[in-house]
């Protein structure tokens, strides 16, 4: 019995033999820690820690701190990092059908897209966009219904957006270029001074709570609303598909778990934010609100359909994506104008 006790079980064994953790990193768009897109990955990278019982660690950077924030495509695709979290749209000169799985002018919305992407076919076709450049797409957050921007002149007329010169990415930066327009694509760190000092005339961000954040009640003062260029802006983390092959099984789907409860976490956290700020603008900062006229929401989304129309047609890939968008909004928008719309226009 004294041999028998002195045995090592198997259990014991497994315990005291020591794991190497993985250690990963992540780079990001977004300044370091920022509200919403920046906490995004921090979360992340904790809930893959405490999923995998220390085994993956991913380390967080900031915009600028590794790289600039528009190199994030690039780091992953050559395997310089293993992750990064962004927004597909940003790389629309690689790729033009990658905008699709960001937002597009009144197009879907949060809840739309993320039906879009887990049971609609997108994240197929999102796999398929990103596939020659050995990222995995993963949805990584996404921020709702985002506000139309900030000016220092009144929008009247759908003239008033001629020569004007804004920070408006994507597709949408497309639709305001056909309506005169001229867009700009920076990142969020440089929006205030480039608004301040007159290198732009209006910029778009996310919504009160980031907008906020950013201090861009200081530089202008009219705040439009909808946001017609983003209605339900998801997200991306990217992931190194060399690097994830490595990972055993278990910690490829803690990976994926976590990226799923943050991108619903980044929408909640919004959600619940939005508000208290958007009070904070107007009773405290004296911001002027102010709604889009109906005349110029209705020629942007004249000028929308014709321009994601024509840019499609020159793209196959692109085409296929939007044939496959196109198809699955018809069904949910039919559903959803005697659902969530009815309600909306409805409740009191």
């Amino acid at each position: 019995m004294t041999g028998c006790g002195n045995e090592e079980t198997p259990s014991a064994a497994i315990a005291t033999t020591e794991v190497k953790p993985i250690e990963w990193k992540l780079v990001t768009s977004w300044p370091k820690n920022f509200p919403g897109l920046g906490m995004a990955p921090e979360r992340f990278a904790e809930l893959v820690t405490e999923m995998s019982n220390g085994r993956l660690n991913i380390k967080v950077y900031g915009a600028g701190e590794l790289m600039p924030a528009f190199e994030v495509f690039d780091a992953v695709s050559q395997g310089t990092v293993q992750m990064g979290h962004s927004a597909a749209y940003y790389w629309k000169g690689k790729v033009p059908a990658a905008q699709f799985f960001t937002s597009i002018p009144f197009g879907l919305n949060a809840q739309e897209m993320n039906g879009w992407l887990h049971y609609g076919g997108g994240m197929e076709l999102w796999q398929e966009v990103y596939q020659p450049f050995g990222i995995i797409p993963l949805a990584g957050g996404n921020t709702g219904v985002q506000m139309g921007g900030w000016f220092n002149k009144e929008i009247n007329s759908i003239d008033d957006l001629k020569g004007l010169k804004m920070r408006l990415p994507g597709l949408g930066g497309e639709v305001l270029k056909k309506a005169g327009g001229v867009p700009v694509t920076l990142p969020g760190r440089e929006l205030y001074t480039a608004l301040q000092t007159g290198a732009i005339d209006a910029t778009e961000w996310v919504g009160p709570y980031n907008d906020l954040a950013f201090g861009l009640h200081k530089a202008a003062k009219y705040y439009y609303y909808p946001g017609w260029h983003e209605p339900g802006s998801t997200l991306e983390f990217l992931v190194n598909e060399a690097a994830f092959e490595t990972l055993p099984a278990d910690l490829q789907s803690i990976v994926k778990v976590a990226s799923k409860a943050i991108n619903q976490d980044m929408l909640d956290e919004y959600t619940a934010r939005h508000g208290a700020a958007l009070d904070s603008l107007l009773n405290e900062h004296g911001v002027i609100l102010k709604q889009y006229p109906e005349e110029v929401m209705a020629k942007l989304a004249i000028i929308s359909k014709e321009v994601i129309a024509d840019q499609s047609q020159r793209d196959p890939l692109m085409k296929k994506v939007y044939d496959a968008y196109i198809d699955y909004e018809a069904g949910v928008r039919k559903y959803h104008l005697i659902s969530e719309d009815a309600y909306s226009r409805l409740r009191q």
